[in-house]
């Protein structure tokens, strides 16, 4: 067994909301778990499932383990943020939620925070991309520059605990980059 998966000490808290881009949540979820991670999907005002989008429309629903504003971060050692377009916009405008992360990047127990896609919205507004390397879906790609970040066109970026992916084609990468940080 690689080191990459063995993740049974692991939790990592996955903050979505309903529009977060299907595969972008569930293939990450389940490739983790299968490692040995225990994952929570942490969301807002007060939903008790979240809806994805696939494609064109809505997708599966999937059921909110707690509320961000519950959650203490001590309680895990990664944070996942999936993109899409409608599921990173309407969390960058929730205060729990930008400040979930901030808090996150400066406590000692998180090893990564990751996101994909859309997801590092939620970087951008925590402030937390200023002269980082970070992939994105190449639309924001102005949004993560103007932010101060050095953008990049490849699978993953890492720099420091942030792990970040341009879309659903760079998941197993996105992935495997996620576990390497938690057993680092």
């Amino acid at each position: 067994m690689s080191t990459t998966s063995n993740l049974h000490s692991k939790k990592i808290a996955f903050v979505a909301t309903d529009g977060f881009e299907q595969s972008e949540l569930f293939e990450p979820k389940e490739k983790l778990e299968a490692m040995g991670a225990v994952v929570e999907i942490l969301s807002i005002d007060g939903n008790s499932s979240i809806k994805g989008w696939s494609e064109n429309n809505w997708g599966k629903s999937i059921a909110v383990d707690k509320q961000v504003e519950d959650a203490d971060v001590g309680d895990y050692h990664g944070v996942v943020l999936p993109g899409g377009q409608i599921n990173p916009d309407i969390l960058r405008n929730n205060t729990n939620a930008v400040e979930f992360v901030k808090a996150a990047h400066s406590a000692d127990n998180i090893s990564v925070i990751a996101a994909i896609c859309h997801g590092p919205w939620m970087l951008i507004e925590a402030d937390l991309v200023r002269e980082k390397q970070i992939a994105s879906y190449p639309s924001i790609r102005t949004d993560v520059i103007n932010a101060g970040a050095n953008w990049n066109d490849k699978p993953v970026m890492i720099d420091g605990k942030l792990v970040t992916s341009r879309n659903p084609d760079d998941i197993p990468l996105f992935v495997e980059k996620i576990a390497e940080k938690l057993n680092s």
